[in-house]
């Protein structure tokens, strides 16, 4: 009886690691996120534009899904951006590519800004304010909320 419910738990992880998706896949997704959401575009217009549903583009996104290249190059159009922009900043064989923000030793904090809504939004009117001084106190006030103000 042991021996069968070793066998069952074998099985049941080797289906569940199977299931996760590829670190490939969610990177490419999560650029295809960021860059929608850079130019204002909802998961259902760009459903509507490819011809899916929005659950689709979620499951794109979240890497659940995998890509064909003939569909990555159409949502590189629809997006505006080259294929290669999907695989920008990917960590590489050794530990990041070179040029990649995981080489530069940026913690990963950096990427969960830019990849949660409200990061996106903060830094994207962030670099809509033309006047350095403003900035300056707009980093201010942002570190005083944190707690953080540390000069």
């Amino acid at each position: 009886m042991a021996a069968l419910r070793f066998q069952i738990a074998a099985f049941f992880l080797e289906v569940v690691l199977k299931k996760r998706p590829n670190p490939v896949d969610i990177h490419v997704g999560a650029r295809i996120r960021l860059r929608r959401m850079l130019i204002g575009m909802s998961q259902e217009r760009l459903g509507d534009q490819l011809g899916l549903t929005f659950q689709q583009v979620q499951k794109y996104e979240k890497g659940i899904n995998r890509i064909g290249a003939s569909r990555l190059h159409q949502i590189s159009g629809i997006l505006g951006v080259p294929v290669t922009y999907f695989f920008d900043d990917m960590a590489g064989e050794n530990g990041g590519a070179p040029g990649s923000m995981e080489d530069a030793g940026s913690p990963t904090y950096v990427l969960d800004l830019i990849h949660s809504s409200e990061g996106l939004q903060l830094v994207k009117n962030f670099l809509e304010i033309d006047n350095p001084q403003v900035r300056r106190r707009v980093v201010d006030l942002v570190k005083a909320l944190a707690g953080t103000d540390t000069n």
